[in-house]
């Protein structure tokens, strides 16, 4: 569990980003290749990373022309044109100075980083950065003033963002930790970050930190950047998704995704216990993580509380029981989930 994370901790192994730097881009000038060269290139480079994270650990030397990464950072500035970062598929412009539903505009903001001591035994101090904004509008969101609102904050410029993440390393990070609200609508400003971080992302683990409501074209772009998923598993159905998160689809989507997360990555799952939701979310979530991630690191949590629109909904307008714990906790032995 965890065992290349660590072993890119401790210099034995280079962090994904690092690898894909070094296969070449496959294309002679990124910027003028079509779209569908530049995804074609994509996956090939994709399955390279992969080949050579199977081979030996030494040092990838980079090629003499344009990169895997540079490609990556090339088709999410395009999605730009037409955002699908995520699967609500909005389609706007941002470059034009247009937002969709989570009303990120072209240039991303952040509201704050640090290194964060809250995290998973396994990732602190991990290096926080907070984008603004998000996909999901969940009624009893925590962090509403971050989430709900994409131009709080100030303007997260990748130079400033990868200044920061080298300051990070040198104060004892041991990852950088990319969330919001959610990450995946900074994904560009995020691929330019770690690029410019330069040599300290060598070794510097890379942790997307999603509701993992992402697009299949950002996830193939995140294969071959991304050492750890750190994946919210909410609900174990569509129609609690839709009543509380306003997604449609849920599901379907997010299963999809962790199923590629583990077979490229290492994952983490989150699963917020939800007040009276332990039949319908808690049970079906265990039970297909279970079956389709054996061995997956699980995190049952247990920190609900009413928060934001929560009072309109009288089933979670409450802390979780002392009954409802034990019975979650039961669930995740059953499934083999501790």
């Amino acid at each position: 569990m965890l065992d290349r994370y660590f072993k890119i901790e401790g210099r034995e192994r280079e962090a994904v980003n690092w690898i894909t730097r070094g296969v070449p881009a496959g294309v002679d000038d990124v910027a003028l290749a079509s779209d569908e060269r530049l995804m074609d290139a994509n996956l090939e480079g994709s399955r390279e990373v992969h080949r050579r994270i199977e081979r030996a650990p030494e040092a990838v030397a980079p090629p003499g022309g344009p990169s895997l990464l540079d490609v990556k950072i090339e088709l999410a500035r395009r999605m730009l044109s037409a955002c699908v970062c995520y699967e609500r598929r909005c389609g706007a412009d941002r470059s034009s100075g247009k937002t969709g539903f989570c009303g990120v505009p072209f240039e991303s903001r952040y509201t704050s980083d640090f290194l964060h001591m809250g995290e998973e035994p396994e990732l602190v101090p991990s290096h926080t950065i907070f984008f603004s904004g998000c996909t999901f509008e969940c009624v009893y969101c925590q962090n509403w003033d971050i989430a709900m609102d994409a131009r709080a904050g100030r303007q997260a410029e990748p130079e400033m963002l990868a200044a920061v993440l080298q300051e990070g390393v040198a104060q004892g990070s041991r990852n950088a930790n990319l969330v919001g609200g959610n990450p995946d609508p900074h994904l560009y400003t995020i691929l330019r970050t770690i690029e410019l971080t330069g040599e300290v992302a060598r070794f510097l683990p890379m942790v997307w930190n999603s509701n993992m409501y992402t697009s299949a074209e950002a996830m193939s772009i995140l294969d071959g950047v991304i050492d750890v998923y750190l994946g919210d598993f909410r609900y174990g159905n569509d129609s609690c998704a839709e009543e509380l998160s306003g997604v449609e689809g849920y599901f379907e989507v997010v299963s999809s995704n962790f199923a590629q997360a583990f077979a490229s990555a290492e994952v983490m799952v989150r699963h917020l216990v939800l007040p009276g939701h332990l039949e319908c979310c808690t049970r079906p979530v265990m039970e297909w993580a279970s079956r389709n991630m054996p061995g997956v690191y699980f995190n049952l949590m247990f920190q609900y509380r009413p928060e934001y629109k929560a009072g309109l909904y009288p089933t979670i307008d409450a802390r979780l029981t002392p009954e409802e714990r034990a019975k979650a906790l039961a669930m995740a032995a059953d499934y083999n989930l501790t």
